[in-house]
């Protein structure tokens, strides 16, 4: 036997086996010490300043809207007497309140709907522009946004004066058009029309900066997809751009009809602060009862019944906050 044939063959080393996967740990880890206290008191002192701001008016709120409260109680002449829900049955069942009701939610649903169409409008053309213009858009945006209401109203005034007006004057060197002398408050219709659009030029800068912002997080690999598919411009907003800003355009929508359903200082100091029947809004109306007419406790039963309104598209406003922080 040869000295190959005494050699001990050697061993073929065996495959490693992969180790088993780790086990998440399931177990809580305790929280620091005081941690669930550390939110409520960073929130206390803003939420002091709410209760104190607001909790106190409230309350004196309420309270007037079940009661009898006129110029004698207000000087002391009279005690002020409860009555219940009286003066919810009186409003509720006055046609003229509800006749304000129709008219604000007109109002405020024309407001919305411009408002976004002109936003969403113009954010899209702010994508396809250079960067100084996108910059100087946003300038005068910003300067348009912050200027107070006041002030935004009466340029409002000048523009649409029927004597002085700008826009008659341009709109009367149109061939076979004559608006010089026309007054477009003559009429509630054209003169809430006019007030519509000095609402829409306050909220469009905010509507615009805003979308503007969730344009830059839509993915372009999403809408060069889309192209390659075939889809036009109007397919890659509908089915790409539309979906991902669904969250924004729900938040701003409800903020809007939060914002224009409570429009008060545009429709006073247009109107002269004496705002005429066919221009009179939820707050307005309220306002006008309570210290034009003397009768505080009606004033106050219908700012209620317009928080109460309001309340559900406050709801709807934070589900989707709610929604948008499960998301993140």
């Amino acid at each position: 036997m040869s000295a190959a044939d005494t050699t001990t063959p050697a061993k073929v080393p065996q495959p490693r086996q992969a180790p088993p996967p780790a086990v998440p740990d399931r177990t809580r880890r305790p929280r620091a010490e005081g941690g669930a206290a550390t939110p409520w008191l960073l929130l206390a002192p803003c939420l002091l300043i709410l209760a104190l701001v607001m909790a106190y008016p409230l309350a004196r709120l309420v309270a007037l809207s079940f009661e009898k409260f006129g110029q004698p109680q207000l000087w002391g002449f009279q005690s002020p007497d409860w009555i219940g829900f009286d003066n919810f049955k009186t409003v509720l069942t006055d046609s003229e309140f509800w006749a304000v009701v129709v008219r604000t939610i007109v109002f405020a649903v024309g407001s919305v709907v411009l408002t976004m169409v002109i936003g969403m409008g113009l954010a899209l053309l702010q994508q396809r522009v250079s960067g100084w213009m996108k910059t100087l858009i946003n300038i005068v945006l910003v300067a348009s946004w912050g200027m107070p209401v006041i002030v935004a109203t009466t340029v409002f005034k000048w523009l649409f004066d029927s004597d002085y007006g700008i826009l008659n004057a341009l709109l009367s060197r149109l061939p076979g058009v004559e608006m010089i002398g026309h007054n477009w408050f003559a009429s509630g219709p054209q003169g809430l029309a006019v007030i519509m659009l000095l609402v829409v030029w306050g909220a469009v800068p905010f509507v615009v900066i805003t979308l503007s912002a969730g344009l830059t997080q839509v993915p372009k690999e999403l809408e060069e997809a889309a192209r390659l598919d075939g889809a036009g411009s109007w397919g890659v907003f509908r089915h790409v751009t539309l979906p991902i800003l669904k969250p924004i355009i729900v938040m701003l929508t409800t903020l809007s009809v939060i914002w224009d359903m409570g429009v008060f200082p545009q429709v006073f100091v247009m109107r002269g602060g004496h705002p005429e029947a066919e221009f009179q809004v939820l707050n307005t109306y309220s306002y006008d009862r309570a210290f034009v007419i003397n009768d505080y406790s009606q004033g106050s039963a219908i700012a209620l019944i317009t928080v109460l309104l309001l309340l559900g598209v406050v709801a709807v406003y934070m589900r989707q906050m709610l929604k948008i922080g499960e998301v993140e």
